[in-house]
């Protein structure tokens, strides 16, 4: 299973941003999909993830109110909406899929895209 993010780049503080995943399988449906992200000398950080389905997500609380993930099974695609962004979510954003549920913890998850870095200035 290959992921592909994008959609990373410059924004003001306050502006928005969408960040894509595209899942080269066709078992991207079966699998839970999460967002992290990490800055130099820190640990990969929780973001967001969704279920299979669509219908349960889980967010950590600097993502709560201001992001927004989603999913399209019919494109193999999980979206991240981020919204008032802030300084402080530059980062490198990296989405994962894994078969259980275990959002927080990045060893939990099986697949791992590339990443795509987000920049937000004050």
């Amino acid at each position: 299973v290959q992921l592909q993010a994008s959609g990373g780049g410059l924004v003001q503080a306050g502006g928005s941003l969408r960040l894509s995943c595209e899942t080269s399988e066709r078992t991207f449906s079966s699998l839970n999909k999460g967002w992290f992200r990490q800055t130099p000398g820190k640990e990969r950080e929780f973001v967001a993830i969704i279920s299979r389905n669509g219908g349960t997500t889980f967010y950590a609380d600097s993502a709560k109110g201001r992001f927004t993930i989603s999913r399209d099974n019919a494109k193999n695609t999980v979206y991240l909406q981020m919204n008032n962004l802030k300084p402080e979510d530059t980062a490198v954003y990296y989405c994962a899929a894994t078969t259980s549920w275990d959002p927080r913890r990045p060893g939990a998850y099986d697949y791992w895209g590339q990443g795509t870095l987000v920049t937000v200035s004050s």
